[in-house]
């Protein structure tokens, strides 16, 4: 096994894992995985730019997750930044930041990298189940950006779009520097017709409809779990690996937006940061059930942070075997 961290960078969210790894078994052994909102896109779809209190945020997160990569003695760290950095016009001073804390250059992406990390976190484990049927397509719902992927063993076909939580929030339900509360049916409609046509670019070469399983990661569709099971808190054993159906989908995003800001609050396994995105989240999910027409989607806690701790350790034992 080596020890390995991953450091995933969204829009929304900071995440750590720090694990030990057999990239040769697929074996990997959670030591820490932890979430921060940090909302590093706040506003870059508006302004093209990194917001200065939100570059502050994500750098705590990172003096943070500093500590406790230290603490586990992790052979080796990687950092990912994915959608909101990749857009941003000032995205160098958020890699000289990232670096002089963790002394490690982040990586700012490609959507297609994006989503072959999370196709094989997603999918590493799921190679022995009998009761699921290749093809997956594995749909990782982030703040500004969604990854669809299809494949067996390998990626067949990716795509990224430029639709997520945060990005569809702030581009139609934001008036005059509030959200909607709850939105009116002229913004659904809005946010419902952007998506639609990002489900268009994604099938130009993504064949969605091919898929048999349908995988879906992030925080969107983790707290749809939550929500349909009724947890009485975020518990990532009873989410991961639990299954959704259709209807269940169409009718918590139906109640999520016509509801208010204290009612989604008052969801005991809703994160305080997922409030007021959770309802664009779940409408990005529902279309994609629709336009594909699957019956369920399959939860899954394992995504991009696995893929990248797998890719991590399989550098590393490269580097042994070259020494």
């Amino acid at each position: 096994m080596t020890r390995v961290a991953a450091v995933d960078c969204g829009t929304n969210s900071i995440r750590l894992l720090v694990a030990d790894v057999n990239p040769q078994t697929g074996e990997l052994v959670d030591l820490d995985r932890r979430m921060t909102i940090v909302r590093l896109g706040q506003g870059v779809d508006r302004t093209g730019r990194l917001a200065p209190e939100a570059l502050e945020r994500t750098f705590a997160a990172c003096r943070e997750y500093a500590g406790i990569i230290k603490e586990y003695g992790a052979e080796r760290l990687r950092f990912v930044a994915t959608s909101a950095s990749r857009d941003a016009e000032n995205r160098d001073d958020f890699v000289r930041g990232v670096l002089d804390i963790l002394g490690v250059e982040p990586e700012v992406i490609t959507g297609d990298q994006e989503a072959e990390f999370s196709f094989t976190g997603a999918t590493r484990e799921l190679a022995g189940r009998d009761d699921l049927t290749r093809p997956y397509l594995v749909v990782d719902i982030g703040g500004g950006s969604t990854e669809f992927v299809v494949g067996d063993d390998h990626v067949r076909a990716a795509r990224s779009v430029d639709v997520g939580c945060v990005r569809m929030t702030e581009r139609h339900l934001v008036h005059a520097g509030k959200v909607s509360d709850p939105p009116t049916a002229e913004q659904i409609v809005a946010i419902r017709a952007d998506i639609e046509a990002a489900l268009d670019l994604a099938e130009e070469t993504v064949p969605l409809r091919e898929a048999h399983t349908l995988v879906g990661l992030a925080g969107s569709v983790t707290t749809l779990s939550a929500i349909a099971q009724d947890l009485p808190e975020y518990d990532s054993g009873r989410i991961h690996h639990s299954r959704i159906s259709h209807d269940r989908v169409r009718e918590i995003t139906e109640w999520l937006l016509r509801s208010t800001h204290a009612e989604r609050a008052a969801i005991p396994s809703m994160h305080p940061g997922r409030v007021d995105v959770i309802g664009a989240g779940a409408l990005v999910l529902l279309a994609i059930m629709e336009r594909i027409g699957t019956e369920e989607v399959v939860v899954s806690e394992h995504d991009i942070l696995d893929g990248i701790a797998f890719k991590v350790a399989e550098a590393a034992e490269k580097g042994k075997r070259s020494d």
